[in-house]
């Protein structure tokens, strides 16, 4: 809960109106009929970029949706990424995620505690006991990350059987990928003026 909660905060989410968004709404309530789960509350955010999340596990899950992307993107391609986003959350991959990441931290330090009660303690083996943790932490992230890759591409799969023919998704992504270097690029020149 506490993640979950501080990530909302973080981007300063508030509840989608239904109301106003109501066609997101009905998509969202269709796909979860269609893959028999509860409907995660929708919530909206000024992010700065186009962007989406989801966090959460089946049965407690939140979408969350930056202004800009709302405004940016057709509603096929809404759809297309909102549909993604709610594939993560059916296949668990937020918890998958937060379990990698655990493992791997519990890893590095069992590295460190095997470096210091094998070695003469002395202030050497401490700072290899740190070296050899951070590495074996980083050997892990890296299969980690890449299970992470290939939750990506499940969900992109997903979403394409939720969302049916074409690609807005691709289109989705592509756009998405221009306001970002947009964002960046008026940052920049915004630092340049001061």
């Amino acid at each position: 809960k506490g993640g979950k909660g501080a990530a909302l905060r973080s981007v300063g989410a508030e509840d989608l109106p239904e109301n106003q968004y109501s066609q997101v709404h009905q998509f969202v309530e269709q796909v979860c009929r269609e893959k028999d789960m509860e409907k995660p509350s929708l919530k909206i955010a000024d992010m700065g970029v186009p962007n989406a999340f989801a966090v959460g596990r089946r049965g407690n899950g939140t979408v969350v949706l930056s202004r800009e992307l709302v405004q940016l993107l057709d509603r096929d391609e809404l759809e297309g990424v909102i549909a993604h986003e709610l594939a993560h959350i059916d296949n668990r991959d937020v918890i998958t995620m937060q379990l990698g990441q655990g493992i791997a931290s519990i890893v590095g330090i069992v590295a460190q505690f095997a470096v210091l009660f094998t070695g003469d303690n002395d202030l050497a083996d401490f700072f290899l006991a740190i070296v050899v943790g951070n590495i074996v932490q980083f050997v892990v992230m890296l299969f980690v990350l890449a299970i992470s890759r290939y939750r990506e591409y499940v969900a992109d799969a997903d979403a394409r059987r939720a969302i049916g023919s074409g690609d807005p998704l691709a289109r989705a992504l592509e756009k998405i990928h221009r306001g970002n270097q947009q964002a960046r690029g008026s940052g920049r020149n915004a630092q340049r003026r001061r």
